[in-house]
């Protein structure tokens, strides 16, 4: 039969290996690298963005005026 001094032991053996796989679940959960970035921190171009650039070279055939 197992004496109470073993129980204690196995009790606090078994809740130490408990609390050190908890912590390295999470220490593997906050360094893991996500395969795709979330879409709320790509930016969003709008056409008010494309309209403010005063660059010739972005203008399209369809834009540019011939003389």
């Amino acid at each position: 039969m197992i004496s109470d001094g073993d129980l204690y032991r196995l009790a606090i053996f078994l809740g130490s290996c408990a609390m050190m796989l908890i912590v390295f679940y999470h220490f593997l959960d906050v360094n893991a690298h996500d395969e795709e970035e979330p879409t709320a921190l790509k930016p969003v171009s709008t056409p008010a963005d494309s309209t403010v650039s005063s660059d010739k070279s972005n203008e399209t055939p369809s834009t540019t005026k011939s003389k």
